[in-house]
């Protein structure tokens, strides 16, 4: 519905070509029609080399998924995520994957009120 994120799982980086067809899988699984990215942006708004990673990243999804890729700000998702597991309780030290899905829904959700608010 476009209303609120919420975390699905997470998937253990591997590598580009394993990280990719991971995706692909879980997009197709879900019947995703889209699917977006967080993008590693510097703290001055600037693409650094991770950034130019996630970008061929992007391209590799894109081409190989058939589904549209946008990508999204990503920065202080991981400290937001964190901070909202501490007030729940949770230790984000002990829960990588956890902590690593709440950032994605963290950044999931900036996007859809970004998209509610247009």
């Amino acid at each position: 519905m476009g209303i609120l994120a919420s975390p699905r799982g997470y998937i253990e980086r591997k590598g580009m070509e394993a990280d990719v067809e991971a995706v692909v899988q879980k997009a197709r699984e879900w019947g995703a029609e889209a699917v977006l990215v967080g993008m590693p942006f510097t703290l001055k708004g600037r693409k650094g080399v991770q950034a130019q990673l996630v970008d061929e990243f992007c391209q590799r999804l894109e081409a190989d998924g058939g589904v549209r890729v946008s990508t999204w700000d990503e920065r202080f998702s991981t400290f937001d995520a964190e901070s909202r597991m501490r007030a729940a309780g949770r230790k984000p030290s002990r829960e990588k994957g956890r902590s690593d899905a709440a950032a994605a829904a963290v950044i999931l959700q900036s996007y859809l009120d970004s998209e509610r608010r247009q």
